[in-house]
């Protein structure tokens, strides 16, 4: 049971990271200027939700990584 607490830990760790440095990315790229002005709420949504997107997958991508590394352990 302990593992799973930490698998649970770590998950939640690397997914608030993963969050944290996608929405620092894509508030570098300045998509307000690409969307008309006045859509500031639809903008920030877009965002926010693009973050999440993003995040999720290359987060899934690397916990699934390092959670196979582990297993390797039990190949021989």
């Amino acid at each position: 049971m302990t593992g799973l607490g930490q698998q649970a830990l770590i998950s939640i760790i690397v997914n608030l990271v993963f969050i944290f440095l996608t929405w620092r990315a894509l508030q570098a790229l300045q998509i307000e200027k690409i969307i008309r002005k006045g859509r500031v709420v639809e903008t920030r949504l877009l965002l926010i939700l693009l973050t999440i997107a993003i995040a999720s997958s290359v987060s899934n991508f690397f916990l699934n990584y390092f959670f196979w590394s582990q297993q390797l352990q039990y190949l021989f």
